[in-house]
């Protein structure tokens, strides 16, 4: 912008200001807050659709057709139906792609109603709940590739709260599952193990897939769908292992002992000292290592050489993530609008809601 482009452009302003100013309600300019709203919902309703309007019709280089109206972050904006051909807007399509995806980004992360009352403080603009909840029903969301060679998987199964579909009935619980790669990747998916499977199976899987899991059998029956098992390497995630060892009745000193062997390897010199006691929970404890003998690895050295994410309890934490949405409070979902919410979630945790600059 030129010198004199600029203070023709501080002009023009300054004449918008002062009949936005003349025609604001004198009782809400009394806090610098008042001021602010004021100004912002005169601006969307009066200035902004018509620079709007000003930059579609200047880039598509036309005016003709059949007009329609769309909500935007700008306000309400005119165009007609070849501008919206020119510039990938759909038919029928009522918000702006910017529009919605505030939207999206909101009702990924808090309810409906929640998400109402903070688009409007946030950008000045009013969509109903309900609205929100249909957005999210028809937006075309799509699973994340991983960009590198797929070298960690974790699987976990995470708890939603279903509404009943008979009155008077109260709302029951049902297990959805979880996967994470490459430990930024998220993918849920609700009563529908094929799908997870063939998410991570359509990936670059490297020479050495580490499969980690939190002890449940179902999460490793998942994975002998995944990848050639000659490729596989199942570990038992380290959150989990220490969680049971503390299950035992000891004292501190032994059970940081134990802690230390398994944190190294050594398994068999941690079982050797655990029969050597008469601790309540022991024997369980040996049972659990010995089950699953073949997946507790040298989790200091796999940490130092950060081959794996074994050390930090990743396979909980993925889910942790997800249910911060799905299980807000008073949260009850119908059965088939659950997945379509389980993958806005994750859609939002793998930056794919992020605006574009």
């Amino acid at each position: 912008m030129t010198p004199e482009e600029k203070k023709l452009l501080d002009s023009h302003v300054k004449e918008i200001a002062k009949i936005l100013y003349k025609n604001a309600p004198p009782e809400k300019l009394e806090t610098f807050e008042g001021i602010e709203t004021t100004v912002r919902d005169q601006v969307l309703e009066h200035v902004n659709p018509k620079i709007g309007i000003f930059f579609i019709s200047e880039k598509t280089g036309t005016d003709k057709g059949r007009i329609r109206k769309i909500r935007s972050c700008v306000g309400k904006i005119l165009i007609t139906r070849k501008q919206a051909l020119r510039l990938g807007i759909e038919p029928y399509r009522r918000f702006s792609p910017l529009l919605e995806k505030c939207c999206l980004l909101l009702s990924a992360n808090e309810s409906f109603k929640e998400a109402e009352k903070d688009l409007k403080v946030l950008t000045g603009i009013e969509v109903g709940h309900s609205t929100h909840h249909r957005q999210v029903k028809k937006v075309d969301l799509s699973m994340p590739n991983v960009k590198q060679k797929l070298t960690e998987v974790c699987l976990d199964g995470g708890m939603v709260r279903l509404r009943s579909e008979k009155k008077g009935e109260s709302a029951y619980w049902k297990e959805y599952k979880t996967g994470r790669l490459q430990g930024i990747y998220y993918g849920a998916f609700f009563q529908d193990n094929l799908s997870l499977t063939d998410w991570i199976n359509s990936q670059n899987i490297g020479k050495i897939l580490y499969c980690l899991g939190d002890g449940h059998d179902g999460i490793w029956k998942l994975y002998r769908n995944i990848a050639d098992s000659q490729c596989r390497h199942e570990i038992l995630d380290w959150y989990h292992l220490k969680e049971n060892l503390y299950k035992i009745q000891a004292s501190k000193k032994f059970l940081l002992t134990i802690e230390a062997d398994l944190w190294q390897g050594f398994v068999e010199e941690a079982i050797k000292k655990l029969r050597k006691t008469k601790y309540v929970g022991v024997t369980n404890f040996i049972k659990y290592l010995s089950k699953h003998r073949h997946r507790l690895v040298n989790y200091m050295y796999f940490q130092a050489e950060q081959l794996s994410s074994v050390g930090s309890g990743a396979v909980e934490s993925a889910v942790k993530q997800i249910d911060k949405r799905m299980q807000v409070v008073g949260a009850q979902w119908k059965y088939e609008n659950l997945p379509q919410m389980l993958q806005l979630r994750c859609a939002y945790l793998n930056g794919q809601l992020a605006a574009p600059f």
